[in-house]
């Protein structure tokens, strides 16, 4: 697999970033390389339109978008591409991102977009990642040891909970 950009990462604002370098960071993590870009549905429609729709013939495999409020930018860009696109509904101060979640979830019959939990931008780059290894098969041997240290770290922490206990392992304490 090379460095080359299979995956865009899309933000309706910058304020989303944040949240979103946490699937750049999974992304590199795993060697994906990827692209990321500020394109609003409703502020910049025109961008958004022309990003979502030039974008497989430009490379990309997979799509990240994420977006608060009424977070329209996954869904207007699933309706543009025939990739798969992954939504990432941000947190929001009025609803808790409640409205971002609704709004990418409730995708109409014919335009699906997989999407996260709030501010699950981490599981969309791992998600990104496991779509991609249907394809390389490098991927799936990165994800299998990924999830196996996952496993490993899960059991190193509760052999230590066993040890000491829990007031201790609550006091950071051995």
């Amino acid at each position: 697999m090379s460095a080359d950009i299979q995956v865009g990462i899309v933000m309706g604002s910058d304020s989303d970033l944040k949240i979103m370098k946490e699937a750049a960071d999974v992304l590199e993590q795993f060697g994906i390389g990827y692209e990321v870009i500020i394109a609003s549905a409703h502020r910049v429609p025109h961008v958004t339109a022309r990003y979502a729709e030039s974008a497989a013939e430009r490379g990309l495999e997979v799509i990240i978008a994420g977006a608060g409020a009424a977070a329209h930018l996954p869904g207007v860009i699933a309706a543009l591409t025939t990739l798969p696109v992954i939504g990432v509904p941000i947190r929001t101060a009025a609803l808790g991102g409640m409205d971002s979640l609704y709004s990418i979830v409730q995708m109409p019959k014919g335009i699906p977009v997989a999407t996260m939990a709030i501010d699950g931008a981490k599981n969309a780059g791992i998600f990104a990642a496991q779509i991609l290894a249907v394809k390389y098969p490098e991927l799936q041997e990165k994800l299998r040891a990924f999830k196996q240290k996952m496993a490993e770290e899960v059991q190193q922490k509760a052999e230590k909970l066993q040890r000491i206990g829990i007031k201790a392992y609550l006091e950071g304490r051995e």
